[in-house]
Order: structure tokens, then sequence, then C-alpha cells
């Protein structure tokens, strides 16, 4: 057997296809492979296999994080565990560790006493000052040594992984809005009374009053001009709700608004709120009223950023404790 013929032996038979035939399909492990090559090339490359040497005295988390704090304007531990894909427990423990050295602060937020603002201190700016140079001092002379073409190449190239890898095609929303079902209604003057005795100490009264608006909302539904929306992951759990209500024939009013702790921060209040806007005008009302209290900050943001003014307050006592009650319109 000549070598030419056993080496054809030993070639993968092709078969006869159309002329115009795509490209053969790599498998993902082969492709998982060159990834992780790439990975271990440039970690040395930049002087990753160094350790803390590198960014010492911080470690590489450390780092970014105090980048973060660095570089936004506002920020919530929350934010930096959705965005960074970190433990909560571990992160609170290293903002702890920095809030003792003096380099990181914590504010309430103005329109939400119970969310706490992250910033670096003047302290912290300082000792994080250095780390801005780390990655620049590693970076800079291997672009430096390429042609411009080729750091063009190479920039073009990096921002297109950024995009590959950042894509979430066909990606769930968080949530939906829909209209109310059975049992939903129920569940409304539940979490009203549960949340709202949890975190303001309301007592059961407050509960009394989710429920006859409730009931009466059930009892006196006109479809034709009242809606209730639910807002539901996509699991199916409910995390938030609102009423709209026929107050006249040119006025609609706004309530039961709640949004679930667990689903805060993903703009299920400011969904709920416009989605009862937009039916509002649909069905040709000319203003939407709304009464709440000075104390719920959130919501009152949520409304003032949809373009309703404060028309009237006044102090009272409800739910065993003093309160001030608000009045809201918003002219369509």
């Amino acid at each position: 057997m000549s070598r030419s013929s056993a080496a054809a032996r030993r070639r993968p038979a092709v078969s006869a296809g159309p002329a115009m035939a795509g490209p053969v399909e790599v498998p993902v492990e082969v492709q998982v492979e060159a990834v992780r090559r790439f990975n271990r090339f440039y970690t040395h490359r930049i002087g990753l296999l160094e350790g803390s040497r590198l960014y010492d005295p911080f470690s590489l988390t450390e780092t970014r994080v105090l980048y973060e704090l660095a570089h936004r304007e506002r920020v919530t531990a929350s934010d930096l565990v959705r965005d960074l894909g970190l433990d909560a427990g571990y992160l609170s423990r290293m903002l702890r560790g920095f809030e003792k050295q003096g380099l990181v602060a914590r504010r309430a937020a103005k329109e939400d006493a119970r969310q706490s603002l992250l910033a670096l201190t003047a302290a912290g700016r300082r000792a994080f000052a250095p780390q801005e140079e780390v990655s620049r001092r590693v970076l800079r002379p291997l672009l430096q040594r390429l042609p411009p073409a080729g750091r063009a190449q190479l920039t073009a190239a990096l921002e297109t992984v950024t995009r590959l890898l950042g894509e979430t095609p066909q990606a769930e929303p968080a949530f939906t809005l829909r209209p109310h079902r059975p049992g939903d209604i129920g569940w409304m003057v539940q979490r009203h009374a549960e949340i709202y005795a949890e975190e303001y100490g309301w007592d059961s009264s407050f509960e009394a009053l989710a429920a006859e608006v409730g009931a009466q909302f059930l009892r006196h539904f006109d479809p034709a001009c009242e809606r209730a929306w639910i807002a539901e992951r996509p699991d199916g759990t409910r995390v938030g709700c609102v009423l709209l209500i026929r107050n006249s024939a040119t006025v609609a009013k706004l309530r039961v608004l709640i949004v679930d702790p667990q689903a805060r921060g993903l703009g299920v209040g400011t969904a709920l709120v416009q989605a009862c806007i937009d039916f509002a005008r649909e069905k040709g009302y000319r203003r939407i009223t709304l009464w709440t209290n000075s104390i719920l900050l959130a919501a009152r943001a949520i409304y003032v950023k949809a373009g309703f003014r404060l028309v009237k307050s006044e102090k009272h006592r409800s739910f065993g404790h003093d309160l001030t009650g608000e009045t809201w319109e918003l002219k369509l």
C-alpha cells in the first residue's frame, strides 16, 4: 500500500453534498477548551498569577468592589450582589471590614430610608487610588508593542466578546402584569397586612381597611372602566398589585399599590402605576387621584416620577400610629 493511499484511508470519509453546504458545527466541548486556553494565556499575560502581590493590599474581588464604589454615583449592596454575582454574605463581611477601616460609609437613601447607599470615604479614595493604575500599568506595554492596526483589531475583538457574552437571547422578563383572577384580591389583603405590620408596625385596622377596599372592588367591579393588575414572576409568584377604580365619570382612583420586598428594584411599582395611567387615558378619564401616607417614601417617589403632584396633606391617627395622610393627583 502506498503512503498516499494509507493516508487516504485514515482520513474520515466526506459525504457528497450540496456545493454550498455550511461549515461543520464545532462541538461545544472543543470551544469550551479554546476559551479555557485563552483564559490561561490571558491571566498569565496580565500578571494575575502573581496573586495578591499585584493588587496588594486588596484581593482582586475587593479591588473590583472598590472600583464600583469609586465609579458609581448611587450603589447599594443589593446592586453589587446582582451586578457582580457575589454571595450576599461574603459581600456583607467585606463591606463591614471596609467600614471598620474607614474606607466605606453608608447613608440612607432620601427616597427610601430603608435603603443604604454606599460610597468611598476620602480615606477610601486615597487607599484605592494606587489600584486605579495597576491595570493601566500592566496593559499599557502590552498594547504599545502592537502597531495601531493591531490595537484597533484587538479592541474590536474585545468589544465583540463583551457583546456576545453579555447578550441574554430570549431572556424571560423579570415579571409580567396580568388582570386579577380568583384569589388575587385575598392575596393583596394578606400581603398588605404582613408587609405593613413588619416594616411599619401598623395594627390590624390596616388589614381591615385593605379588606374593605378589596371587597368593594370585587362587589362593584366594572370591567368597562376599572381594572386590577397583578405583577407575577416567571414561576407564577405574585410580587405586586394595584387597583384602578372609578371615582366619577372623569376621575379614577389608584388604590392599594404594593410591591413584595423580594421584587423591589425590578421596576414593578413603576410598571403598575404606568398601567393605571395608560388604562385611565384609554377610558377617557381626565384625572387620577390617590391617597397615601408621607412615610411611604418608595411609593411617593414612583408617584412623583409618573407626574403626580401633592394637593393635600393632613395629620391623622390610624393603624396605631400618628401619620400624615397625603392626596396626590395626576391630570391626564
